[in-house]
């Protein structure tokens, strides 16, 4: 994803404000003759080399992560990875014996993954995961987040903390793109249509009941309306805006990213959400938009762009190919394909001039 970290170099310094729990692991710190380049063990909490896994027992709601990696002989390179596959840090290179410091709020909840628990529950508590050729982490420290804009996620497969590889949802690889002071909660479900959203408890309700001041909603419905009417399909969409519009927080449509279906070298309109009702799912998203003055980030458009500029052959490395994923899904994304279609997302945030804009990298 073409977006940067910013970070703050130094030897790890440890951390110690008021409410803040911090593991850190900082060998030699504080004598005269400490070799900087020694091993380092692990923060408290945390264990294995490659992965290193690292769980902390707080309840379900939003935190300050902050974590320095590297300090150790060699250079190291890390991932980090938060719950259920939420990507916060990409891959990232710490030379020898230095020390890179980064932070991220990060949303925790119970079932960790989809809202439904398909995939599994997850642990309770918070679950970090450093990976990479050699991750390396020398501290990490944890504390409640004062009340940050949190931006909700309403979807379904193609945007939902997708438990196992290579299925990756744009919702969680986002994440990278945020900075400290909000979060990205996603309660996007595989499976769910507008109106099964609406209705299960675990969802759309679940979703609600949180919502602050301000909060933006990202609704994108429409992978599984297959059959929906089009009156059923905007009031479904209608309801969503005016019940979140009553909480105080700001709705925003997303229309569908489009399957990789080609007729010759442009997209069918299946691949458009034409459903099989003959209702053009994106159309009738733009007009409740016009209709209620709800922002409109026009996925669909967006992707249409992307897959067709790349063709039938080059297009097929957003999605699941069976020569590198072992099974061929021309709906779902590769991690790589979840990054560039949330790189869209993102860069339809800051056209809108949304709040969340302001908290991007």
């Amino acid at each position: 994803m073409s977006m940067s970290l910013r970070r703050r170099s130094g030897h790890g310094a440890r951390l110690g404000a008021a409410g803040l729990l911090t593991f850190a692991a900082l060998a030699g710190t504080g004598a005269a003759h400490a070799d900087v380049a020694a091993p380092r063990a692990l923060p408290a909490g945390c264990s294995g080399t490659s992965p290193i896994t690292c769980h902390y027992a707080v309840a379900p709601g939003n935190y300050d992560v902050t974590v320095s990696l590297g300090g150790a002989a060699s250079a190291g390179q890390t991932e980090m990875w938060v719950e259920a596959r939420r990507l916060m840090l990409p891959a990232t290179r710490t030379a020898a014996g230095s020390v890179a410091t980064y932070s991220f709020t990060v949303n925790v909840r119970q079932p960790e993954g989809q809202p439904t628990g398909q995939g599994g529950t997850g642990n309770p508590g918070l679950n970090i995961r450093f990976t990479g050729s050699n991750p390396q982490v020398s501290a990490v420290s944890v504390k409640p987040a004062p009340q940050p804009l949190v931006a909700y996620l309403a979807g379904d497969s193609t945007v939902c903390d997708q438990p196992s590889a290579p299925y990756t949802g744009w919702g969680q690889v986002i994440t990278t793109a945020v900075r400290p002071g909000a979060v990205i909660a996603n309660y996007a479900d595989s499976g769910e249509g507008s109106g099964s959203f609406l209705s299960n408890a675990a969802l759309f309700p679940a979703l609600l009941s949180k919502i602050r001041a301000n909060d933006p909603v990202f609704i994108q419905l429409g992978h599984n309306d297959k059959q929906t009417s089009a009156s059923a399909y905007r009031n479904n969409l209608d309801t969503m805006i005016s019940r979140v519009r009553a909480k105080g927080g700001v709705p925003v449509l997303v229309t569908p990213p489009v399957r990789r279906l080609f007729d010759g070298n442009r997209l069918t309109p299946t691949a458009l959400h034409v459903n099989g009702v003959g209702v053009n799912l994106p159309a009738e998203m733009r007009a409740v938009g016009a209709a209620q003055r709800v922002p409109v980030i026009d996925l669909t458009a967006k992707s249409k762009a992307l897959v067709e500029s790349l063709g039938t052959s080059a297009s097929a490395q957003l999605f699941l190919r069976s020569s590198v994923d072992g099974v061929t899904d021309n709906t779902h994304f590769s991690q790589y394909g979840a990054t560039r279609i949330g790189e869209l997302l993102l860069q339809g945030i800051r056209e809108q001039r949304l709040s969340l804009a302001a908290y991007l990298r």
